[in-house]
């Protein structure tokens, strides 16, 4: 699937994806109120991967609902809306919202932005997210409820645990590492906002190992599913984290080098199957050996 804050509202991609090949598409946040986002330059590369500061940039929950959602119907695969929120209140009326329209499969709680201002309150506090979890936890009716887990914790399965254990769906992991660049020749911070999110190949090995922490300590024996980003460019990145027990996958950055990436993968990831006499990637998962 794509990962949420990276293909926009669908639109942005169409000519470049076949939507029905995907296991789902993860809209970026929506929030109450329109947000215009963190000034520019609020992009930038580095070695192995991307530092983004966007600050959550969306038209806001009611032009969304009557201008993005009908497109959004159309896709020909599941829909996930990623949603986020300066209050429990927030979060609970934009799933209540959202929750009951046909074309939305599942609900992402964004509490792991680390690009606004009070984008970590919840990610970060085990017991809040939990009291933010069971409170949305009645409203979302018919969809799947994911949480977005943040990298910038101490202890990753504290988050996951409190998450599932007060009512999630499904998790999500990881969301970008707080990050920064400076310009050498100003002195400088690159982006206006100062910090920013790392994302792509550089946190691959981070995020390979808090999923699978994840997998071992809390989802495992809940049997709840993981959806793993972090870095994902080739079918082999895939295959290592459906054995560190993903059930899905979500890419990110590399749509921006390749528009073109999730379907590689899929094509690579049936050809391995087939060379490994392998009939689904179920068989793959949590089958990494100690």
């Amino acid at each position: 699937m794509t990962a949420s804050g990276t293909s926009g509202y669908s639109n942005e991609y169409a000519q470049y994806l076949d939507f029905r090949a995907l296991g789902a598409f993860v809209t970026k946040s929506i929030t109450v109120h329109p947000r215009a986002g963190n000034p520019p330059p609020r992009i930038v590369e580095t070695r192995a991967g991307m530092l983004n500061a966007i600050g959550l940039a969306n038209i806001g929950l009611e032009r969304f609902v009557t201008e993005k959602v009908p497109e959004l119907a159309k896709l020909g695969c599941p829909v996930i809306v990623n949603v986020a929120g300066h209050s429990v209140e927030e979060y609970v009326a934009l799933c209540e919202r959202l929750g009951d329209l046909a074309p939305v499969a599942g609900i992402e709680l964004n509490v792991s932005c680390p690009n606004v201002a009070d984008g970590l309150t919840f990610g970060t506090d085990a017991n809040r997210l939990a009291d933010l979890v069971r409170a949305v936890r009645p409203v979302v009716r018919r969809g799947v409820l994911i949480v977005k887990l943040s990298p910038n914790v101490t202890d990753i399965t504290l988050t996951a645990a409190a998450a599932a254990d007060a009512g999630a769906d499904a998790l999500s992991l990881v969301n970008t590492f707080q990050g920064m660049a400076i310009d050498a020749e100003t002195w400088r911070p690159v982006l206006a906002n100062r910090t920013g999110g790392l994302s792509g190949p550089a946190i691959k090995p981070m995020a390979l190992h808090m999923v699978h922490q994840v997998y071992s300590k809390v989802a495992r024996d809940r049997r709840l599913p993981l959806i793993a980003m972090g870095g994902i460019q080739t079918w082999s990145d895939a295959v290592e984290f459906l054995l560190a027990g993903a059930s899905a996958l979500a890419i990110g950055t590399s749509l921006f080098i390749d528009p073109g990436t999730p379907q590689r993968i899929i094509e690579g990831l049936q050809a391995y199957l087939g060379r490994r006499n392998l009939k689904s990637v179920r068989q793959l998962i949590g089958q990494l050996k100690s």
